[in-house]
C-alpha cells in the first residue's frame, strides 16, 4: 500500500493541487479542512508526512502540531509548515515550534516533492537547517 500524505489546508484549491502533485508521485492522499480534522485523521492513521498550513480555522496549524507532538501515535510524524507567510522569522518561528520543515507559497512542485520524498524515505522525524530541506 502507497504511504499516506496529511494534507491540511483550509482551501479546496490548495488542497486539490497538493494532491494532484503528490498522487502522481505515487501516494495515497488524505485532506484535512482544519486543525481538528488533521488531527482526528493522523491519530486513526499516522501518516508519512503532514503537510500544515498554518492559518486554519477552528485549530490552526501551530495548536495541529502541539497536539500532534503531544501523542505518542503522532508525534514522530514529519510536519511540514506550507504557509504563504514567507517572512524569515516565520521560517524560523516554525522551525522553533517543532515543524521539520517549511515551505513558503507559492512553493516549486520539484522543491515540494523532493521535501516529501526525502521524508517519506526515511520514515521519521528529522532536523532541519531552516533551509526548507532535511538535513
Amino acid at each position: 500500500m502507497p504511504e499516506s500524505i496529511l494534507i491540511a489546508d483550509d482551501y479546496d484549491d490548495n488542497r486539490e493541487l497538493l494532491r494532484l502533485m503528490l498522487e502522481g508521485e505515487g501516494y495515497r492522499i488524505r485532506e484535512a479542512r482544519n486543525g481538528h480534522e488533521a488531527l482526528d485523521a493522523a491519530r486513526e492513521e499516522a501518516p508519512a508526512v503532514a503537510l500544515i498550513d498554518l492559518s486554519m480555522p477552528s485549530l490552526d496549524g501551530w495548536g495541529l502540531l502541539r497536539e500532534m507532538r503531544a501523542d505518542e501515535r503522532t508525534r514522530s510524524v514529519p510536519c511540514v509548515a506550507v504557509t504563504a507567510f514567507a517572512a524569515n522569522q516565520d521560517r524560523v518561528r516554525a522551525l522553533e515550534a517543532g515543524f521539520d520543515a517549511y515551505i513558503s507559497k507559492p512553493f516549486r512542485a520539484k522543491e515540494l516533492i523532493e521535501l516529501v520524498n526525502s521524508f517519506a524515505r526515511r520514515g521519521g522525524v528529522g532536523t532541519n537547517d531552516g533551509g526548507g530541506q532535511p538535513s
